[in-house]
């Protein structure tokens, strides 16, 4: 009998020395069979396999956005490789992230899933088992996207592994699948609440068909079953809200939501700065020093958006507003915290693109001698790292949908947003509709499902469809939100757009060994060291 800490030890050696499996405390003297297969311990155990999902999706961006059409580097760099591909290989920064953390996020699903055979039967043994089915597919789904196949684990790991094979990327397809069919009956059928939903589930399958559908080894059914399970997760459900109002800070469990990672202040009061997550870090200018704590977010001045991305929006579209921080008050939180701003002074704007040379000179004629002395004026095409200054603060336009006025100013990879992290939400749902209805060739039906999207940003209806139409909806809809490289993965367009829209990139950057392009990431090389299997193999691009 092993108790808890052997387990984990052993755990890590499969996991690449990865730092952490439960965040319970150590019960050195309690095994693992006597804690889990009490209804406390099992629960204990279903909340760190959640708990999981804040360091897969919390932490750095990196593989979600890096090397896109919509992001590049400000004043800061991003990990090269991922950034422009040239450096991309095996031992580049950052190709583990993902490989780590769903790694321990599967273990623990896997740990779950082993004693639930074993530990009291409750109420909610049933709609656990599920739970931790979802959480495992949804950490495969993010593997076998990011890297191929993969090695698939579904047993316990309690001892050390160091030898085993390779999948094929349709077989780890297949158990996602399995795994999210067995789980949609056993999981609640209402609205969310911090807990996996049958909404949830039927999101995620529509997506894994919807990707799926692109490989050659896909069903011919994909498309349309990945039309239909996102219907279902629709459910006749208009997007109500305005998208200022879905992305107001304290409303991250609106009704629009699907899924979220759940964090708040008390579960990382004991360490502010390195328990919460980052999203709000990135996507932007630096906003000035610690000095001004409490007033303005940290930004890294990375992943900042494109000049493409930004000519992405129309006249009237509402998400230009509700994304963008474009009007700056001297206290940047004011904007979140203060019900009248029409007494604070404005510290920075930056105008649109349609604004016209009398549109200009309009604005700041409006403001008194006093107030034009404070204003920074920015105008279009100034800033964005193709255009103007990258090297002062405020220097790039903001992503503000994600800043959180109560966190901590904190510098370098500090992790102190207590916001929920939004994985799935209804709006993207509409638009993988869309795209499912598209390759099923029904237009008629994807136009129905985008324009529910552009209805609520106010702009007009399309009347023609195609995968870069909604390649560009889903740049607006969906800035910042961690999808921009499985995107453009999943529709083949990784290269064209990239290397078209991103200054950092070109075609030829994708070229790997053999000429193979890098679309796949590579598998890290620490994960192949540690190998003792000499036939599974690495990516081709990366292959020596």
């Amino acid at each position: 009998m092993k108790n808890i800490f052997s387990i984990i030890i052993l755990a890590l050696v499969f996991l690449v020395g990865c730092d952490s499996f439960l965040e319970e405390d150590n019960r050195s003297n309690v095994t693992a069979e006597d804690f889990y297969i009490t209804e406390e311990g099992y629960e204990a155990l279903v909340n760190a396999t959640y708990s999981s999902l804040r360091a897969l999706y919390g932490q750095d961006p990196w593989l979600f956005e890096s090397g896109t059409d919509l992001y590049t580097d400000g004043r800061n760099p991003s990990p090269v490789g991922l950034a422009d591909y040239t450096q991309l290989n095996a031992n580049a920064e950052g190709v583990d992230y993902i490989y780590l953390n769903a790694y321990v996020s599967i273990q623990r699903a896997n740990t779950a899933l082993h004693y639930a055979s074993l530990t009291e039967v409750t109420d909610n043994l049933e709609r656990d088992i599920a739970e931790m089915k979802f959480i495992r597919a949804n950490a495969y789904f993010l593997l076998v996207q990011t890297y191929g196949g993969v090695a698939l684990i579904t047993e316990l790991v309690d001892k050390a592994i160091t030898k085993f094979d390779r999948a094929e990327a349709s077989d780890v397809y297949a158990l996602i699948i399995q795994d999210l069919e067995e789980a949609l009956p056993a999981v609640p059928n209402g609205a969310f609440e911090g807990r996996i939903t049958q909404r949830a589930v039927q999101d995620m399958l529509a997506k894994v068909h919807l990707t799926r559908a692109y490989e050659s080894f896909g069903d011919a059914n994909d498309f349309a079953t990945a039309a239909a399970y996102a219907d279902a997760a629709i459910a006749d459900q208009t997007l109500n809200l305005s998208f200022e109002e879905l992305w107001t800070p304290g409303n991250e469990m609106n009704e629009e939501i699907l899924f979220s990672v759940q964090f708040d202040a008390t579960s990382i009061s004991t360490d502010p700065t390195e328990l919460g997550h980052q999203q709000q870090n990135y996507f932007g200018s630096y906003t000035g020093g610690k000095e001004i704590a409490g007033q303005a977010p940290f930004k890294t001045y990375n992943l900042c958006p494109t000049r493409f991305a930004l000519d992405l929006f129309e006249q009237g579209d509402e998400r230009w507003e509700g994304t963008f921080m474009t009007t700056v008050y001297e206290r940047y939180f004011d904007y979140f915290q203060v019900e009248d701003l029409t007494t604070k002074d404005v510290a920075h704007f930056y105008e649109p693109f349609w604004y016209t040379t009398a549109d200009s000179t309009a604005y700041m004629s409006a403001l008194t001698p006093e107030q034009a002395a404070k204003i920074s004026y920015h105008s279009y095409g100034t800033f964005d790292p193709e255009g103007g200054n990258i090297t002062g603060n405020y220097a790039t336009i903001i992503v503000k949908k994600f800043d959180d006025p109560k966190s901590l100013f904190a510098e370098g990879n500090s992790s102190a947003s207590t916001r929920d992290f939004i994985v799935s939400r209804l709006g993207e749902t509409y638009l993988i509709a869309a795209e499912a209805y598209l390759g099923a060739n029904n237009t008629t039906n994807a136009l129905v499902r985008i324009n529910e999207v552009r209805r609520r940003a106010g702009v007009a209806d399309l009347t023609a469809i195609d995968i870069d139409v909604i390649l560009d909806e889903r740049g607006k809809e969906l800035m910042g939100e961690y999808k921009r490289w499985f995107d453009l993965k999943r529709t083949g367009k990784l290269v064209e757009r990239a290397s078209a829209h991103n200054p950092q990139i070109t075609a030829a950057s994708f070229v790997g060994n053999g000429g193979v392009q890098k679309i796949l990431r590579p598998i890290p090389q620490s994960a192949l060291d540690l190998n003792q299997n000499p036939d599974f193999k690495q990516n081709p691009a990366y292959s020596k």
